[in-house]
Order: structure tokens, then sequence, then C-alpha cells
């Protein structure tokens, strides 16, 4: 047996985005709607681990993971920059993050799948950009056929836009330090992610 097939792939360096990305991409996923830990994948040895307890009742309510070969550097916040006015944003320095909708109960992360983008949010944490790309996953019965965010029901997307919002504060600590500026449609979902696999390939030093 070949020695690279006795060990399994880093999921954010091992792992292949696609040939069709990035419009449809693979998806490695950290946490599922029933998580009441946050899981986080450690970016040192490939495993996924413990963050922290979820201490309060919010809960993410899609599939959520991070995008292979991604990287949030300086491309990703100077385009954030660009969109939105503000000086001195910078990528938040981990893989793009992306949000899975399906239809189906999943009931562990630590998976991959395969996901067609429709939008995302253009998050901002203090000053870094730190975006949420939203997907469907690929052939769902019930969002698979989605090819736009404009197409899924509002209150679905309120709900996640809540949730990330709110997930950083804590009861009687003033909230504001994240911001969501924008909802943005496929093709600038695209474009981010098309920036995010420059930025991986510049800080890694791939070319």
């Amino acid at each position: 047996m070949h020695q690279n097939h006795l060990f399994r792939a880093h999921p954010w360096h091992g792992m292949d985005i696609g040939e069709m990305a990035p419009s449809i991409v693979n998806c490695y996923i950290e946490m599922v709607p029933i998580d009441t830990v946050k899981y986080e994948l450690d970016k040192e040895t490939g495993i996924l681990k413990v963050d922290r307890p979820q201490k309060y009742s919010s809960l993410c309510p899609t599939l959520y993971g991070l995008l292979p070969r991604t990287y949030a550097g300086e491309l990703v916040g100077n385009y954030c920059s660009q969109k939105t006015g503000l000086k001195n944003i910078k990528g938040d320095g981990d893989p793009l993050d992306i949000c899975v909708l399906t239809e189906k109960v999943i009931p562990r992360g630590d998976i991959m799948l395969k996901a067609s983008v429709i939008g995302g949010f253009r998050l901002i944490d203090k000053n870094e950009a730190d975006d949420k790309i939203i997907a469907v996953l690929y052939d769902d019965f019930v969002f698979g056929k989605m090819k736009t965010i404009h197409e899924c029901p509002n209150d679905l997307i309120e709900r996640l836009r809540h949730y990330f919002l709110t997930y950083k504060d804590a009861p009687g600590r003033e909230s504001g330090r994240v911001q969501i500026t924008d909802i943005y449609d496929r093709e600038e979902a695209e474009t981010i992610i098309s920036l995010s696999l420059e930025d991986y390939k510049n800080n890694f030093k791939l070319h």
C-alpha cells in the first residue's frame, strides 16, 4: 500500500475544493445544527477539536464548516474595504467559512460534502473580514435547485443572520463587535471564493 494512503488528508490543506469551484465546492463540515458544543478544526493537526461549550442558547441553524485551500488574506480584506468603504480591513487569516442548507438531518460533523454556492454574508468582526458563504447541499431534494440567495426563504436567512450577529455576545456584555454590512448573491460569493483561493496560494507560497 502506498504510504500516502495510510494517512487521512488534512481537511484544510489536503482536500481539494473541486474542479467546478467556485460555483460548486467541496466543503469540510465542522458543526451541525444540533451541536451544543462549538467544534473547530485544529489548524496544525487537522483534527476536529472542542473549541468551547455553547454557554447560551444560540445554535447554528445550518451545517457549518470551511472551504479547503482557501484563506482570508490581503485580497479578501481589500475586496471588503472596496465594497464597504471601510479602511484598514484585513482578512481574518482563516479558511473561508461556509453554511450549507439541506433538508436532510446530518447528525455529525467531521465530514466532507459537495455544495452549490448561492450567496453570502459580508461579516466584519472588529476590523477583520469574516465572510460567510451560503450554499445548498448538491442535489438536495428541497434546496438543491436554488441558484441564488433570493430564492431562499427570507425567515431562514434572517435566522442565520441573527445567529452570526449574536453568537459571540454574552448576557450583560455590550454587543456590536460583529456587523453584517451586506447580503450578497452568488456571483459575488464566487468572486470572494476565487480571491480566497489566490490568498491561499500567496500565503502558503504555492505557484
